[in-house]
């Protein structure tokens, strides 16, 4: 009995949920998604200390859940790319904008595109695309994007491909500044369509009051995309990205084929990339291209590192941790960036597996460190 009592205080939480009946996961896991749904009216004590609307500085609850939420989106996406199939995208904000100004673009009747095709067709000035048909849009723009850059960069590896996929992020936004005729330039756009929904007490369903309804639609859509990711993790195509990044050499003579599988991972993380855009730049009604600075990439591949690269738990725990932490403590603001930089350091160091780690990716940092100390050992 005391050795079976050990074997449970030694396993992990993780050991302990996989080792649980099935029905009990699903119990627990809809437990969980109730919870998440319930959040906005969080406010029994103690838990409501949670909250961001303490203070009459802090920011809407509802509000802060939603782009939790969004970023937890784009953290799955770029998972896709950094955690699963080994490479360094820092320009992932390019395809966040391209998402957000596809909507704004040819949805909102303010837009010059819009306006174009009203003169070109004779529509009303009125008629725009529908929120419904922006979303293909968006997401196949994004997409396409995301094979234009993969296509003649993927053949490179490490800093060099880092350093083009910044280039892309930054080139996505100036050249957004820059067409005034197309994108209204830093003037931005407004009118940006909502989803559809019945009008309450005068007002659209969606609207920028109500945020609770967006921080539903955006959390219906994550778990739509959760469960996506976790099917092709363990899929063939997930598989192989595993088997690149680990050794793209050996997975070659394997017959993996390297170039196409990385593609595929560009393609898919962009395309999720979009939707989180998408969302943003519905609920903000309005977009602009300042609102995608380059620090935004660097905030959502640290989301991924610290949470944990390739663990999809654990990237989602990172997304939260630096979107809600700085809003939760509004007063420290001008201490952010100190405070950014140092839990980067101490992750770092205590942690670089990341908080919540991909087992398989710890035992390759383990691995790593043992070579390493034999190394150190023989000179």
């Amino acid at each position: 009995m005391s050795q079976i009592l050990d074997t449970v205080r030694g396993l992990g939480v993780r050991d302990r949920i996989a080792r649980a009946p099935g029905w009990a996961r699903k119990i627990g896991m809809l437990l969980v998604i109730a919870f998440a749904f319930y959040l906005p009216f969080l406010n029994i004590l103690p838990f409501a200390y949670v909250r961001t609307d303490l203070t009459s500085r802090g920011s809407d609850w509802a509000s802060v859940l939603f782009l939790v939420v969004v970023y937890m989106i784009v953290a799955v996406g770029l998972n896709v790319v950094i955690g699963f199939a080994g490479l360094l995208d820092l320009g992932y904000v390019g395809f966040y904008a391209l998402g957000a100004y596809s909507i704004a673009l040819f949805g909102s009747p303010s837009s010059p595109v819009v306006e174009a095709l009203q003169s070109r067709f004779g529509l009303s000035e009125t008629w725009a695309v529908p929120f419904a048909m922006c979303i293909p849009i968006a997401i196949a723009m994004s997409l396409i994007a995301g094979v234009i850059l993969g296509a003649p960069t993927l053949r490179l590896r490490g800093d060099y491909l880092a350093i083009v996929t910044l280039g892309f992020g930054e080139i996505i936004r100036i050249t957004a500044r820059n067409l005034d005729n197309v994108t209204n330039g830093a003037t931005g756009i407004t009118n940006v369509p909502t989803p559809p929904g019945p009008e309450i007490d005068g007002r659209s369903f969606f609207n920028t009051v109500d945020a609770e309804r967006w921080y539903w639609l955006a959390l219906t859509i994550l778990i739509i995309i959760i469960w996506l990711a976790f099917r092709l993790e363990h899929s063939r195509v997930g598989r192989a990205w595993l088997a690149i990044r680990e050794d793209e050499d050996a997975a070659a003579v394997m017959g993996v084929a390297a170039f196409k599988f990385k593609l595929w991972a560009f393609a898919i993380g962009a395309s999720v990339g979009g939707l989180a855009g998408l969302l943003f730049g519905s609920k903000q009604q309005y977009v602009e291209p300042n609102a995608f600075m380059v620090n935004l990439s660097f905030l959502f591949v640290a989301m991924v590192v610290i949470g944990g690269s390739g663990n999809i738990y654990g990237v989602l725990l990172g997304a939260f941790l630096l979107t809600y932490l700085p809003e939760r403590f509004r007063e420290f603001q001008e201490w952010r960036p100190f405070a950014f930089g140092v839990a980067l350091v101490v992750v770092m160091i205590l942690r670089p597996q990341g908080l919540v780690p991909s087992r398989r990716r710890a035992r390759e940092l383990e691995d790593r460190k043992v070579e390493a100390e034999e190394a150190a050992a023989d000179v």
